[in-house]
């Protein structure tokens, strides 16, 4: 958008003509003004007004995954999002490790369509400069080496930056940003990430990129898994998307009460049961120096575990082991199965893998509930920013031969301005229509007072018929 002015055009005339711009250029030539969007502001337009459009539509959102690893990130943010009706997909996946990008290509096969894009490099030498897609969603877990205790201790650094690897990835990431122009930006890192030189860089960047930022820890435990892993969240949008509030982000899972409510049957003489005397000398050897490392020894009754990390299958000295029930000098690591449960991932996404590359997946991953609460959140955000307000109702599986309790799910619906209620786009794939019984539709509630056909906690909304249309006749939702 640009026009020519004569010199008495006032400001108000330029702010009702560039109407939302935050920006202006001004190019003085030959005796002519002209103004102009600014380059960075027409970005910032282009990003928001394509995600509008794609909502309002019901398209797919595209997404960036960078550092894909196994795919536990992506696994989540798509389940929270189709959780809140919104559909998606990978565009472009960046992993330089074939395995875990030919493990997440075959269990995760929800991720991507016949358009995605997956590049087996590092991303520094992904070439940008060939017109690449512009993305909705671009999400990665900048490698933390640098950053973690573990991490800073074992290769002696004295900043995050000056691991020679991973060092300044921070930048090839903040490339990607400025290349494939994302409404939504999603950060996931060790907690020690948010005090390093990289954190207050991307910060400063992405905030003259024109995106505000939100910061957070989110727990495990906090969020219905029995690891206490901690990570850094950041969550950045574009300017011109507003409403979302991460810190009032809320589990959606509950967890077990005790961690022998994750283990397998191992047998008793399986040879997963060791002595691993190397570790309890080294525990000893520890202690005599004050160093203040120990074993972290389980029985099953305990209500949590410290954080497993990539090279769990290594059995190291500090990270949970179970203890033999009848044999106390025996004890075991937790099987990948039982690695996956612990963080609540869900247990395909490690299937057809041995222990060391499952373990090395989810060593390296996010806690699921956590980010998959995240995405339903910011899902949700995103509706009531264009307008809509989302709610789960109660839809029924007419190709079953026979209607009972299982036949009936859960689904987002969205109701409008004018009360109209439709089924979200991504929910409408699944054709499943509303389960309306006397003119009533079960909206899901967990402190509903009523049961619905699926004989889950509810309250009844009055709907009615018009035209083609169903209007929501109460002030339920209003």
């Amino acid at each position: 958008m640009w026009i020519t002015i004569a010199p008495f055009v006032t400001v108000q005339e330029l702010a009702t003509v560039f109407d939302g711009v935050e920006m202006l250029r001004v190019f003085i030539r030959n005796g002519a003004i002209v103004i102009s969007a600014h380059h960075q502001q027409e970005r910032v337009i282009e990003r928001v007004n394509r995600l509008i459009s794609k909502l309002e539509n019901g398209e797919s959102l595209s997404v960036c995954s960078l550092f894909h690893g196994g795919g536990v990130l992506d696994k989540a943010i798509h389940a929270g999002f189709h959780k809140a009706g919104i559909a998606s997909a990978i565009s472009v996946a960046v992993e330089m490790e074939g395995k875990y990008l030919d493990s997440s290509l075959a269990n995760n096969p929800e991720l991507w369509n016949e358009d995605s894009i997956v590049i087996e490099s590092p991303i520094q030498a992904v070439n940008l400069s060939k017109r690449p897609p512009q993305v909705d969603v671009l999400m990665g877990g900048i490698p933390c080496t640098g950053a973690s205790k573990s991490g800073r201790s074992k290769n002696k650094l004295e900043f995050a930056e000056s691991h020679e690897a991973a060092g300044a990835m921070f930048f090839n990431f903040l490339q990607f940003v400025e290349a494939l122009n994302p409404a939504v930006v999603l950060i996931e890192n060790v907690p020690e990430y948010q005090n390093t030189a990289s954190m207050e860089v991307i910060r400063s960047v992405l905030s003259s990129l024109g995106y505000s930022l939100q910061e957070r820890i989110l727990d495990g435990n906090e969020f219905g898994v029995i690891e206490r892993r901690k990570r850094l969240c950041v969550v950045a949008l574009s300017h011109g998307i507003d409403g979302f509030e991460l810190e009032k982000v809320q589990p959606v899972r509950t967890n077990e009460s005790r961690i022998q409510d994750i283990l397998e049957p191992v047998p008793l003489d399986s040879e997963r049961w060791k002595s691993f005397d190397y570790l309890a000398e080294k525990e000893l050897r520890d202690k005599a120096a004050g160093k203040g490392f120990s074993r972290q020894l389980l029985t099953g009754d305990d209500e949590f575990c410290g954080t497993i990390g990539k090279d769990y299958a290594k059995c190291r000295s500090t990270e949970p082991f179970i203890v033999h029930p009848e044999q106390p000098e025996l004890s075991r690591i937790f099987t990948p199965t039982e690695h996956c449960r612990v963080k609540g991932i869900p247990e395909e996404l490690i299937q057809g893998l041995s222990d060391t590359i499952a373990h090395q997946i989810l060593g390296q991953s996010v806690v699921f509930p956590a980010f998959e609460a995240l995405a339903l959140a910011l899902g949700n955000s995103l509706w009531s920013w264009v307008g809509m307000m989302p709610i789960m109702v109660e839809v029924v599986d007419e190709s079953q031969p026979v209607i009972g309790g299982e036949d009936f799910h859960w689904a987002t619906a969205l109701v409008d301005a004018k009360g109209t209620l439709k089924l979200s786009p991504a929910a409408k794939k699944q054709g499943m229509p509303f389960n309306i019984m006397d003119g009533q539709l079960a909206v899901y509630s967990p402190n509903g007072t009523k049961k619905s056909c699926g004989h889950e906690p509810c309250e009844y909304l009055p709907v009615m018929m018009s035209g083609d249309a169903i209007m929501v006749t109460s002030s339920l939702v209003h």
